[in-house]
């Protein structure tokens, strides 16, 4: 992890041995192992949580398919395919590159404004009595 071979490890005793003495070294020993264990407790707790975690989730996650299942049946657990909306080709004038126009039968002019708002006085037939 930090690359500390043999050598160092030795360097580090001489110098805690001259820093803190003979009579302490072993309490400060102690102390360093207590707290190398209780690191090792904690990084264990903290994986036993991630790897609760993750099973509470998958747990999760099949209980919302089976429950999904039950509520719209098996429509939602299979893939279903997308296909693309294109719309329909038109007809158009090979000479002019103009759409062609649609063919009018006998009431031509009203199928040809039919999407249209009435133009003003259209389709209102003037009776001379009402005016």
């Amino acid at each position: 992890m930090f690359d500390v071979g043999f050598d160092e490890i030795l360097l580090i005793m001489v110098v805690a041995l001259l820093v803190y003495g003979p009579d302490k070294l072993p309490d400060l020993a102690r102390a360093l192992g207590r707290g190398y264990a209780e690191f090792r407790r904690a990084m264990n707790e903290l994986k036993e949580t991630f790897d609760q975690d993750d099973t509470v989730r998958g747990i999760r996650q099949e209980f919302r398919k089976a429950q999904n299942e039950v509520l719209y049946g098996s429509r939602l657990t299979e893939p279903t395919p997308i296909t693309p909306v294109t719309p329909p080709p038109t007809e158009t004038n090979t000479a002019t590159a103009e759409p062609a126009e649609p063919a009018q039968s006998e009431s031509g002019a009203e199928e040809k404004h039919a999407g249209s708002p009435p133009a003003e006085g259209a389709g209102v037939s003037q009776d001379p009595k009402q005016s």
